[in-house]
């Protein structure tokens, strides 16, 4: 595989694990004793973070625009 595909299967493979990570966190704090309204507030920032890594992951692995001069 080429140094794009490699890039792209890691950007995404790092991303679902994060994902997984900070989801299930968020559930643990929503079902525990912090109860839906005291864990609502880590599931926004939880929302807003995935959505800034996701949008991160294209733009490096997809779109290929970033500062550096990578081939």
């Amino acid at each position: 595989m080429t140094g794009k595909h490699v890039q792209m299967i890691t950007g995404l493979v790092g991303l679902a694990f994060l994902a997984i990570f900070v989801i299930g966190l968020s559930h643990s704090i929503s079902s525990g004793f912090a109860g839906v309204l005291g864990g609502l507030p880590f599931a926004i920032i939880v929302a807003i973070v995935l959505s800034m890594a996701a949008y991160d992951c294209w733009e490096e692995c997809l779109k290929g625009k970033k500062g550096d001069d990578r081939q």
